[in-house]
């Protein structure tokens, strides 16, 4: 027996179609409409008509065996947990690790990925950030085109299998965190517009019509969200959420959606006993939304910083196109490592206006920043990575100032062993014009950026996708072998000097010079100097001869300073009063922890 909800405003009837038999759902408050059927069990079909039209899937629906055109599927609540005593680290201890389900493993599915964690747990990481895995169309993409966001991606495996994976991950020490759409629908497979007015024409979007959050009926879509939010959560153990471009949620009422979202997320930690996080991506460069919600902030945990990212990327590569045109000097790197935001309220060349608001008042895990994520691979042309645009030697740079960071680091998968695969854009939409226009679009953006129509490859093209799947293979080779090592020696580092785990923005110096392109971070008793120019330089730190932790260099190391040659970074302990923590962290970094 089975108990079928559905929220339906625009509804004058609604039936529940069940093995070839048809169910009147009755009405209920607030434009619910309800039935009960005997004949449904755990395996059961089923489709919705609305007003007697076409039989489409449930916009709740809990799996879409058949795609996002084919009926929902009753599943069975019950999973043999083993979680029980399971707690995540704060996300201020943290290092994320994200990754795409299809590309992860040869096979791309839950299952699969279970057999790399060990891997994982290897490198060091605290946190899988899993990119979005709800029904979307067609058999590869990326996720952010899902249309059933409470159903897995089928091709990646039944909810159980979902469920088994975070059980998994529990079991081996690993939180995990799902990256969730709620800016806007995909268009393939959305048959939202049936039920009830979850997008609004009031505001648009970069993908159209913006999602209904404050327009007439919105209490139904918002209660839509919030409870997709929580089933992740307590049904799927999720540790916590984040949420793709939230700049996109336009909310002109009282009451934003993320603080709400916020509010109901603090109020299920409670219920559960279990540490949860909200991570928000924004390129507002708005400290409101992680600052808490009594002081006018939306109370968001941290939120991804770009100008990190944009701000070391472009003095490695030499790279100023598109969005890289507001960056480029080491002093905007310095700026970007002391506060997060380079852009805090001064003039954006890029967006030709005033752009952002300081956040020095705010400590450093408030903040997610990266050298490398999928919309920064992905959103190439050719989806390289940073070890296919610059040398080993300054990859490595970009990890030790990522790693040493008073932010919370995320590494993106195979970054760790600079993989050779790319990491592409790619979809399957099964509507042949849809996706002509998917692929037509992806080139017309690339011509910011200089990159020829030509050289981008056709996201429709499976080869694309294939392209774009981890080589394990690689691991165990020597230059990759090299590369991992020295993130594993990185991660240790961090998790075992406290020094590296203050996020107090005032515990962080920075020095530097832009015409010889050197930096100097000092972080309590670690001190990291790079160079990143064309000629040795001499770092004047006196007495600190006998501390070097880790270089990418053989260094010269004398009382009076360190030489350190072009594109090297060393990272170096000071001598004095460490006494028994220093010894401490020479020992994990040895032996690891």
């Amino acid at each position: 027996m089975r108990v079928f909800r559905v929220w339906a405003p625009f509804a004058s009837s609604v039936d529940v179609n069940v093995d070839d038999h048809s169910h009147s759902l009755q009405a209920e408050h607030e434009n619910w409409w309800e039935a009960c059927v005997a004949a449904a069990n755990p395996g059961t079909d089923y489709t919705y008509s609305v007003n007697g039209g076409t039989p489409v899937p449930d916009p709740r629906s809990a799996w879409q065996p058949y795609g996002v055109h084919g009926p929902s599927r009753v599943v069975d609540s019950f999973f043999e947990w083993t979680d029980q005593k399971w707690n995540a680290l704060p996300l201020a201890s943290g290092v994320i690790y994200e990754l795409h389900i299809g590309t992860f493993t040869a096979d791309g599915t839950f299952l699969a990925a279970i057999e790399k964690l060990d891997h994982l747990v290897a490198l060091g990481v605290t946190h899988i950030e899993m990119m979005p895995i709800a029904e979307f169309p067609g058999r590869w993409g990326w996720g952010y085109d899902g249309v059933d966001l409470f159903a897995p991606h089928h091709h990646y495996g039944t909810p159980d299998d979902l469920k088994r994976f975070v059980n998994a991950c529990h079991e081996r020490g690993l939180a995990v965190l799902l990256d969730v759409v709620y800016n806007h629908f995909g268009p393939d497979g959305n048959y939202l517009s049936k039920f009830g007015p979850y997008t609004t024409e009031k505001y648009k979007t970069p993908w159209g019509n913006a999602i209904n959050l404050d327009s007439a009926l919105c209490r139904g879509v918002r209660t839509f969200l919030l409870e997709n939010a929580v089933m992740w959560i307590r049904d799927f153990h999720f540790d916590g959420l984040r949420l793709d471009a939230v700049h996109a949620l336009i909310d002109n009422g009282a009451f934003h959606f993320l603080e709400q979202l916020a509010d109901r997320v603090k109020v299920l930690q409670a219920e559960l006993g279990r540490h949860l996080v909200l991570i928000a991506e924004s390129d507002l460069n708005d400290p409101r939304i992680v600052q808490p919600c009594e002081i006018g902030g939306y109370g968001i945990d941290a939120q991804w910083s770009d100008d990190f990212h944009h701000a070391l990327h472009t003095v490695l590569t030499g790279e100023r196109s598109g969005y890289y045109t507001d960056f480029g000097t080491v002093s905007q790197l310095a700026k970007a490592i002391r506060q997060a935001f380079v852009y805090d309220g001064v003039f954006s060349q890029y967006r030709q206006r005033l752009h952002g608001r300081s956040p020095s008042h705010l400590p450093g895990h408030k903040f997610v920043v990266c050298t490398q994520n999928h919309d920064q691979v992905g959103n190439r042309a050719q989806g390289e990575r940073l070890c296919h645009l610059v040398s080993p030697a300054k990859a490595k740079m970009a990890a030790a100032l990522l790693l040493t960071s008073p932010f919370v680091p995320l590494i993106f998968q195979g970054e760790e062993w600079a993989a050779s695969t790319p990491f592409l854009y790619f979809t399957n939409h099964q509507d042949q014009e849809l996706g002509r226009k998917v692929s037509e679009g992806r080139r017309r953006e690339f011509s910011a950026f200089g990159w020829a129509p030509d050289e981008v490859p056709d996201p429709q093209d499976f080869a694309t996708f294939e392209r774009s799947r981890l080589n394990w293979d690689e691991v165990a080779q020597t230059d990759h072998a090299d590369m991992l090592d020295w993130y594993r020696t990185l991660i240790r580092l961090r998790h075992a000097t406290p020094d590296l785990r203050n996020a107090q923005q005032n515990a962080v110096e920075v020095q530097f010079s832009d015409s010889d392109k050197w930096l100097l971070m000092k972080r309590g008793q670690v001190v990291v100097a790079c160079n990143f120019g064309e000629r040795s330089w001499h770092a004047p730190l006196h007495n600190w001869e006998d501390r070097v932790i880790s270089s990418t260099n053989r260094l010269h190391v004398t009382r009076e300073g360190v030489m350190l040659p072009p594109d090297s970074v060393a990272i170096l302990g000071q001598r004095g009063d460490m006494g028994q923590k220093r010894a401490e962290v020479e020992r994990a970094v040895r032996e690891g922890c």
